[in-house]
C-alpha cells in the first residue's frame, strides 16, 4: 500500500489533530515535515514521526520555498493565514487539507478554489462534521428517503457559554478583521451541512444578529478591566472569571497552556506563566470590557431552488452543542449531535424509531464527534482517487457553501434579502452543484 507523505503548517490544535489521527494509520501515512513559529508544537510533531531538525521550519514561506517534498500539505494556519500558503502549495503542485474557513474573504476563497482547479490539485476542506458518526448517518437516512424529501431543516449551533468566552472574546477569534465573521469562523460547518443534507443549491438568504450582551454598557458597576486586578464586585459568582477558569482550576492543564503558550498540548504551564498570560494578553480581560465585536447570537433563514426551507440559529447562551431537526414529506427526523441515537417518525405507520449511531470514543468538543479521524481516513482514498464514499466535497462545493455564509453577512448588515444567484456572478461563479 502507497503512503501518503504530509507536511503540516500550522502545528497548534487542529494540525497536530490531524497529524496525531494520521499515526495511527502509518501503514497510508508518513509526516515528514512542520513549519510553525512555535518550537514546542514543532518538537511535538517532529518527535511523533521522527524527522530530521532540518525538516522542521519557523514559517509556511520557508517550508514552501524549498523543492516539493510531499504528496499533501495540511494547511491548519490562523484563518487570515490561508489564502498565502495555500495558492503557493497549489503552484508546487500540492494536494491540500485545508482547515476551515478556506479563507478570511468571498474572493479569498474563490482564488483558492480556481487556483487548485486550474492546476489541478485536490484540495480537501476539513468540514470534518461530514466525518462524524452522527451527521454520516443522518445523511445515510436521508439518502434512504426515509422521511422522503426535506422540505425544512432546523440547525442550532450552540457555541455554549464557556466556549464562546474562551474562543470568542478573549481567544483567537475574537475579531472579524482578525479571523472571520462567526457564520465562517464557527458555523461554516452547519452552513456545509445544511447544504448537504438539502442537497440543492440555496438561492436566497437571509440573516438578524449582533453583539448584544457582551458589551462595556453590560459590565457590572467597579469590574476591572482585568480580572486579574482584584476587586470585582461579582467576580465570585461570575462564570466568566478569568482567575478561576484559568488560575485556581488546576484541572484545566489544556486550557492553561493555551492562553500561556498558544497550544492545547500537555506543558504544564506554572501558576506564573498563567498569571503573566492574565495579566498581559485577552485571556485577562473582562468579558465585558474585552476588545471583542463578533455577534453572541445569529439567526440565518435559507430558501432553497425547489422551495425547501433551512435555518441555521447560533448563540453563546448555552451549555453547547448541535442538534437538528430535518422536517420530509414522509417523516421528520430530530437528534442532538452529542446523543447515541437519532429519533425519527414516520407519517405512513404514525410509528418513532430511535435509530442508533456508531460509536465514538470522541467528544464533540475534543474532535468533532469523531469527525477528526474521521476526515483523515477517507483523505487517503480521496487523494488515491480510490474514492467511493459521499462525504467528501472537492473545493469548489467547499466555496460555494462559504459563499453563502458570506451572502447571509451581506444581508445581516444591509437588513436584506440576497439572491445568491446574484450574489455567485460577482466572483464569476454558478450556483450549481455537480
Amino acid at each position: 500500500m502507497k503512503k501518503i507523505r504530509a507536511i503540516v503548517i500550522g502545528a497548534g490544535g487542529r494540525g497536530f489533530a490531524y497529524v496525531y489521527y494520521m499515526s495511527f494509520l502509518r501503514d497510508k501515512y508518513q509526516v515528514v515535515a512542520v513549519a510553525d513559529p512555535s518550537e514546542p508544537q514543532r518538537r511535538s510533531v517532529q518527535e511523533m514521526w521522527g524527522f530530521s531538525e532540518e525538516n522542521c521550519f519557523h514559517d509556511w514561506q520557508e517550508i514552501l520555498s524549498k523543492p516539493k517534498m510531499a504528496d499533501v500539505a495540511i494547511i491548519a494556519t490562523l484563518d487570515d493565514m490561508h489564502r498565502e500558503p495555500a495558492l503557493a502549495a497549489i503552484e508546487k503542485g500540492y494536494d491540500i487539507l485545508l482547515e476551515k474557513p478556506v479563507a478570511q474573504t468571498a474572493q479569498e476563497c474563490v482564488d483558492i478554489a480556481l487556483a487548485a482547479e486550474k492546476k489541478g490539485v485536490k484540495v480537501l476542506v476539513c468540514h470534518v462534521l461530514r466525518y462524524a458518526p452522527f451527521f454520516v448517518r443522518v445523511k445515510e437516512l436521508l439518502r434512504s428517503g426515509i422521511i422522503g424529501k426535506p422540505m425544512t431543516i432546523n440547525m442550532v449551533e450552540a457555541v455554549g457559554d464557556n466556549h464562546y468566552s474562551r474562543s470568542y472574546i478573549r481567544g483567537k477569534w475574537h475579531s472579524e478583521k482578525e479571523s472571520t465573521p462567526m457564520l465562517l469562523a464557527k458555523c461554516c460547518h452547519d452552513l456545509d451541512c445544511i447544504q448537504w443534507f438539502m442537497d440543492q443549491p440555496c438561492e436566497k438568504v437571509q440573516s438578524f444578529g449582533e453583539l448584544t450582551y457582551f458589551r462595556e454598557e453590560n459590565a457590572p458597576e467597579g469590574a476591572p478591566v482585568r480580572c486579574a486586578d482584584g476587586g470585582c464586585p461579582v467576580g465570585d459568582t461570575c462564570p466568566y472569571d478569568c482567575m478561576k477558569i484559568y488560575y485556581n482550576d488546576k484541572t484545566k492543564v489544556a486550557w492553561r497552556n493555551q492562553i500561556t503558550r498558544g497550544s492545547t498540548k500537555d506543558y504544564d504551564a506554572t501558576d506564573e506563566e498563567v498569571m503573566h498570560a492574565l495579566k498581559t494578553t485577552d485571556y485577562g480581560l473582562c468579558v465585558f470590557h474585552a476588545n471583542n465585536d463578533v455577534v453572541d447570537h445569529q439567526t440565518v433563514n435559507m430558501y432553497f431552488r425547489g422551495g425547501a426551507t433551512a435555518t441555521l440559529t447560533m448563540n453563546a447562551f448555552n451549555k453547547g452543542g448541535r442538534y437538528v431537526r430535518i422536517y420530509g414529506t414522509k417523516g421528520e427526523l430530530h437528534a442532538y449531535a452529542s446523543a447515541d441515537e437519532i429519533e425519527v417518525y414516520t407519517f405512513a405507520d404514525e410509528k418513532t424509531q430511535k435509530i442508533p449511531v456508531k460509536a465514538t470514543i470522541e467528544s464533540i468538543e475534543g474532535g468533532h464527534g469523531g469527525g477528526d479521524r474521521g476526515i483523515v481516513e477517507e483523505l487517503y482514498d480521496y487523494l488515491n482517487g480510490t474514492y467511493t464514499g459521499f462525504q467528501a466535497a472537492d473545493i469548489m462545493t467547499s466555496v460555494k457553501n462559504h459563499l453563502i455564509g458570506f451572502a447571509a453577512e451581506e444581508a445581516r448588515r444591509s437588513d436584506t434579502v440576497v439572491d445568491l444567484n446574484e450574489f455567485f456572478k460577482q466572483y464569476n461563479m454558478k450556483n450549481e452543484y455537480i
